[in-house]
Protein backbone atom coordinates (compact mmCIF):
# COMPACT_ATOMS: atom_id res chain seq x y z
CA UNK A 1 0.00 0.00 0.00
CA UNK A 2 1.17 3.67 -0.90
CA UNK A 3 1.41 6.30 1.45
CA UNK A 4 -0.63 9.51 0.16
CA UNK A 5 2.14 12.74 0.33
CA UNK A 6 0.27 16.00 0.58
CA UNK A 7 0.85 18.08 -2.41
CA UNK A 8 -0.59 22.16 -1.63
CA UNK A 9 -2.89 23.78 -4.23
CA UNK A 10 -5.36 21.84 -6.56
CA UNK A 11 -5.10 20.78 -10.40
CA UNK A 12 -6.71 19.15 -12.63
CA UNK A 13 -7.62 15.81 -12.49
CA UNK A 14 -6.80 12.94 -15.69
CA UNK A 15 -8.21 9.82 -15.29
CA UNK A 16 -5.95 7.34 -16.77
CA UNK A 17 -6.35 4.10 -18.44
CA UNK A 18 -5.31 0.71 -17.44
CA UNK A 19 -1.74 -0.03 -17.96
CA UNK A 20 0.23 -3.43 -18.66
CA UNK A 21 2.49 -4.83 -16.10
CA UNK A 22 2.36 -8.31 -16.80
CA UNK A 23 4.13 -11.04 -14.28
CA UNK A 24 4.12 -14.53 -16.90
CA UNK A 25 5.05 -17.05 -14.43
CA UNK A 26 7.40 -19.61 -15.63
CA UNK A 27 6.41 -22.36 -12.91
CA UNK A 28 3.63 -20.78 -10.93
CA UNK A 29 0.57 -22.20 -11.11
CA UNK A 30 -2.92 -19.74 -11.49
CA UNK A 31 -3.53 -21.76 -8.49
CA UNK A 32 -1.24 -20.19 -5.96
CA UNK A 33 -1.58 -16.49 -7.44
CA UNK A 34 -5.09 -17.27 -6.57
CA UNK A 35 -4.21 -18.26 -3.22
CA UNK A 36 -2.27 -15.22 -2.60
CA UNK A 37 -5.22 -13.17 -3.87
CA UNK A 38 -7.37 -14.36 -1.28
CA UNK A 39 -5.20 -13.88 1.54
CA UNK A 40 -4.17 -10.36 0.27
CA UNK A 41 -7.89 -9.80 0.68
CA UNK A 42 -8.41 -11.09 4.07
CA UNK A 43 -5.79 -8.94 5.87
CA UNK A 44 -8.11 -6.06 6.64
CA UNK A 45 -11.33 -5.41 7.33
CA UNK A 46 -12.18 -2.49 5.24
CA UNK A 47 -12.95 -2.88 1.55
CA UNK A 48 -10.02 -0.37 0.75
CA UNK A 49 -7.04 0.44 1.38
CA UNK A 50 -6.57 4.47 1.93
CA UNK A 51 -4.70 7.02 3.79
CA UNK A 52 -6.47 11.08 4.24
CA UNK A 53 -3.90 13.18 5.15
CA UNK A 54 -5.43 16.69 6.72
CA UNK A 55 -4.17 20.08 7.09
CA UNK A 56 -6.75 22.19 9.30
CA UNK A 57 -7.00 25.26 10.91
CA UNK A 58 -6.23 25.68 14.50
CA UNK A 59 -9.57 25.16 16.86
CA UNK A 60 -10.46 28.55 19.42
CA UNK A 61 -12.52 28.71 21.79
CA UNK A 62 -15.86 30.15 19.49
CA UNK A 63 -15.24 27.27 16.71
CA UNK A 64 -16.04 23.61 18.41
CA UNK A 65 -18.91 21.03 17.51
CA UNK A 66 -21.16 22.37 20.30
CA UNK A 67 -21.92 25.98 17.78
CA UNK A 68 -23.29 23.28 15.67
CA UNK A 69 -26.47 22.29 18.25
CA UNK A 70 -27.40 25.67 19.00
CA UNK A 71 -27.44 27.79 15.44
CA UNK A 72 -28.65 26.31 12.03
CA UNK A 73 -26.28 25.20 9.94
CA UNK A 74 -26.18 24.59 5.76
CA UNK A 75 -23.97 22.89 3.27
CA UNK A 76 -24.02 25.11 0.12
CA UNK A 77 -22.85 23.25 -3.05
CA UNK A 78 -19.08 22.39 -4.03
CA UNK A 79 -17.48 24.39 -6.31
CA UNK A 80 -14.79 22.92 -8.70
CA UNK A 81 -12.76 24.65 -11.41
CA UNK A 82 -11.82 21.06 -13.00
CA UNK A 83 -14.79 18.58 -12.82
CA UNK A 84 -17.29 19.62 -14.91
CA UNK A 85 -20.71 19.23 -13.03
CA UNK A 86 -19.46 15.90 -11.34
CA UNK A 87 -18.72 18.14 -7.70
CA UNK A 88 -22.69 18.14 -7.77
CA UNK A 89 -22.87 15.49 -4.92
CA UNK A 90 -20.21 16.54 -2.90
CA UNK A 91 -22.46 18.37 -0.89
CA UNK A 92 -25.10 15.87 -0.24
CA UNK A 93 -21.91 13.50 0.72
CA UNK A 94 -20.93 16.15 3.34
CA UNK A 95 -24.56 16.60 4.74
CA UNK A 96 -24.51 12.56 5.09
CA UNK A 97 -21.58 12.36 6.61
CA UNK A 98 -22.29 15.30 9.10
CA UNK A 99 -25.52 13.14 10.18
CA UNK A 100 -23.25 10.19 10.94
CA UNK A 101 -20.38 11.70 12.66
CA UNK A 102 -22.31 14.43 14.19
CA UNK A 103 -26.10 13.73 14.52
CA UNK A 104 -26.84 16.50 17.01
CA UNK A 105 -26.00 19.16 14.25
CA UNK A 106 -28.92 21.56 13.19
CA UNK A 107 -28.36 20.40 9.47
CA UNK A 108 -30.88 21.88 6.40
CA UNK A 109 -30.26 20.11 3.50
CA UNK A 110 -28.80 21.13 -0.02
CA UNK A 111 -31.54 20.28 -1.90
CA UNK A 112 -33.60 22.14 1.09
CA UNK A 113 -31.14 25.05 0.97
CA UNK A 114 -31.45 24.85 -2.88
CA UNK A 115 -34.97 25.61 -2.55
CA UNK A 116 -34.91 28.32 -0.29
CA UNK A 117 -32.60 29.96 -1.93
CA UNK A 118 -34.79 29.90 -4.96
CA UNK A 119 -37.98 31.04 -3.80
CA UNK A 120 -37.05 33.32 -1.36
CA UNK A 121 -35.36 35.54 -4.38
CA UNK A 122 -31.90 35.45 -3.89
CA UNK A 123 -30.97 33.02 -6.45
CA UNK A 124 -28.59 35.67 -8.68
CA UNK A 125 -26.58 36.31 -5.48
CA UNK A 126 -26.00 32.91 -4.81
CA UNK A 127 -24.97 32.78 -8.49
CA UNK A 128 -22.49 35.97 -8.15
CA UNK A 129 -21.16 34.72 -4.99
CA UNK A 130 -20.40 31.02 -6.04
CA UNK A 131 -18.46 32.54 -9.01
CA UNK A 132 -16.42 34.68 -6.40
CA UNK A 133 -15.63 31.31 -4.30
CA UNK A 134 -14.58 29.95 -7.56
CA UNK A 135 -11.54 32.47 -7.96
CA UNK A 136 -10.51 33.83 -4.49
CA UNK A 137 -12.45 30.75 -1.99
CA UNK A 138 -14.05 33.89 -0.16
CA UNK A 139 -17.60 34.22 0.16
CA UNK A 140 -18.48 37.58 -0.20
CA UNK A 141 -20.26 39.23 3.10
CA UNK A 142 -23.24 41.25 1.37
CA UNK A 143 -24.73 38.23 -0.44
CA UNK A 144 -23.44 35.68 2.33
CA UNK A 145 -25.64 37.68 4.68
CA UNK A 146 -28.78 37.60 2.22
CA UNK A 147 -27.92 33.84 1.55
CA UNK A 148 -28.39 33.34 5.01
CA UNK A 149 -30.99 34.70 5.64
CA UNK A 150 -32.74 33.31 3.14
CA UNK A 151 -32.04 29.85 4.09
CA UNK A 152 -32.71 30.29 7.71
CA UNK A 153 -28.71 29.37 8.27
CA UNK A 154 -26.46 30.95 10.88
CA UNK A 155 -23.46 29.26 9.74
CA UNK A 156 -22.48 26.99 6.39
CA UNK A 157 -20.28 24.51 5.21
CA UNK A 158 -18.70 25.47 1.57
CA UNK A 159 -17.10 22.39 0.39
CA UNK A 160 -14.50 22.60 -2.79
CA UNK A 161 -13.76 19.87 -5.09
CA UNK A 162 -10.09 20.24 -6.38
CA UNK A 163 -9.32 16.81 -7.99
CA UNK A 164 -10.17 13.11 -8.63
CA UNK A 165 -8.03 10.69 -10.79
CA UNK A 166 -8.19 6.65 -11.20
CA UNK A 167 -6.23 4.70 -12.78
CA UNK A 168 -6.29 0.37 -13.27
CA UNK A 169 -2.86 -1.34 -13.18
CA UNK A 170 -2.74 -5.24 -14.08
CA UNK A 171 -0.20 -6.56 -11.30
CA UNK A 172 -0.27 -10.04 -12.44
CA UNK A 173 -1.37 -12.37 -15.61
CA UNK A 174 -1.07 -15.65 -16.55
CA UNK A 175 -0.74 -16.35 -20.07
CA UNK A 176 -2.15 -13.39 -21.05
CA UNK A 177 -5.24 -13.99 -18.22
CA UNK A 178 -5.72 -11.09 -15.87
CA UNK A 179 -5.38 -12.35 -12.27
CA UNK A 180 -5.18 -9.33 -10.02
CA UNK A 181 -5.80 -5.52 -11.07
CA UNK A 182 -5.08 -2.62 -8.58
CA UNK A 183 -7.51 0.36 -8.93
CA UNK A 184 -6.71 3.63 -7.35
CA UNK A 185 -7.62 7.22 -7.08
CA UNK A 186 -6.46 10.04 -5.42
CA UNK A 187 -8.57 13.12 -4.38
CA UNK A 188 -8.41 16.62 -2.71
CA UNK A 189 -10.85 18.56 -1.47
CA UNK A 190 -11.44 21.58 0.64
CA UNK A 191 -13.98 22.84 3.00
CA UNK A 192 -14.63 25.77 4.79
CA UNK A 193 -16.85 27.40 7.55
CA UNK A 194 -18.42 30.76 7.18
CA UNK A 195 -20.39 32.83 9.81
CA UNK A 196 -22.81 33.98 7.84
CA UNK A 197 -23.64 37.11 10.21
CA UNK A 198 -20.89 38.39 10.47
CA UNK A 199 -18.50 37.30 6.95
CA UNK A 200 -16.05 35.23 9.49
CA UNK A 201 -14.18 32.44 7.98
CA UNK A 202 -14.61 29.82 11.29
CA UNK A 203 -12.85 26.84 10.20
CA UNK A 204 -11.06 25.32 6.84
CA UNK A 205 -9.41 22.32 5.99
CA UNK A 206 -7.77 20.62 3.19
CA UNK A 207 -6.84 17.00 2.67
CA UNK A 208 -5.69 14.25 -0.19
CA UNK A 209 -6.82 10.95 -0.01
CA UNK A 210 -5.31 7.82 -2.02
CA UNK A 211 -7.62 4.63 -2.07
CA UNK A 212 -6.36 1.45 -3.40
CA UNK A 213 -8.12 -1.57 -3.92
CA UNK A 214 -7.05 -5.07 -5.73
CA UNK A 215 -9.48 -7.88 -7.50
CA UNK A 216 -9.73 -9.19 -10.66
CA UNK A 217 -12.91 -7.13 -11.59
CA UNK A 218 -13.57 -4.55 -13.52
CA UNK A 219 -15.04 -2.05 -10.67
CA UNK A 220 -13.00 1.29 -9.95
CA UNK A 221 -12.18 2.73 -6.54
CA UNK A 222 -15.99 4.55 -6.97
CA UNK A 223 -16.11 8.70 -6.40
CA UNK A 224 -18.40 8.64 -3.87
CA UNK A 225 -16.26 6.04 -1.07
CA UNK A 226 -13.12 8.35 -1.81
CA UNK A 227 -15.30 11.28 -0.67
CA UNK A 228 -16.86 10.07 2.42
CA UNK A 229 -13.78 9.35 3.47
CA UNK A 230 -11.64 12.61 2.70
CA UNK A 231 -14.84 14.75 4.14
CA UNK A 232 -14.87 12.03 7.29
CA UNK A 233 -10.99 12.89 7.80
CA UNK A 234 -11.69 16.85 7.51
CA UNK A 235 -14.87 16.74 9.88
CA UNK A 236 -12.42 14.43 12.35
CA UNK A 237 -10.39 16.61 12.80
CA UNK A 238 -13.02 19.75 13.19
CA UNK A 239 -14.86 17.48 16.02
CA UNK A 240 -11.35 17.00 18.18
CA UNK A 241 -9.71 19.86 17.47
CA UNK A 242 -6.87 19.12 15.47
CA UNK A 243 -4.60 20.07 12.64
CA UNK A 244 -2.19 17.93 10.42
CA UNK A 245 -3.53 14.34 11.10
CA UNK A 246 -3.46 11.16 8.87
CA UNK A 247 -6.34 8.63 8.71
CA UNK A 248 -6.50 5.25 7.49
CA UNK A 249 -8.88 2.37 7.72
CA UNK A 250 -7.41 2.00 11.70
CA UNK A 251 -10.24 4.63 11.96
CA UNK A 252 -12.75 2.48 12.03
CA UNK A 253 -15.08 5.43 12.55
CA UNK A 254 -14.41 6.69 9.67
CA UNK A 255 -14.04 3.08 7.38
CA UNK A 256 -17.18 2.77 7.92
CA UNK A 257 -18.42 5.91 5.72
CA UNK A 258 -17.82 3.59 2.62
CA UNK A 259 -21.56 2.37 1.98
CA UNK A 260 -21.70 -1.03 0.59
CA UNK A 261 -24.90 -1.05 -1.44
CA UNK A 262 -27.42 -3.88 -0.54
CA UNK A 263 -28.43 -6.28 -3.01
CA UNK A 264 -32.31 -5.87 -4.05
CA UNK A 265 -34.68 -7.92 -2.65
CA UNK A 266 -36.40 -10.28 -5.20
Amino acid sequence: MTMMTLRTGFHKGVVTQPTESPMHGSGISVSLLLLVLVVSAGCSSSIYGWHVRTNSTAPTPAVNKEMLTKEPVAVLGAVSQVLGGNEIAVSTMLAQVLTQVAPQTKLIYPREVITRINTNGVADDYIRMRSGALNSYILSHDPLKKIGGAIGARYVFQPYMGVFTQSMTNRWSFADVRIMQTRSSLTRLGVQLWDTETGELLWASVAEAEVEDEGVGQEPVYFADAVRITLGSMLADFLTGKTASVYSPLNKYIDQLVQIPQPEAK
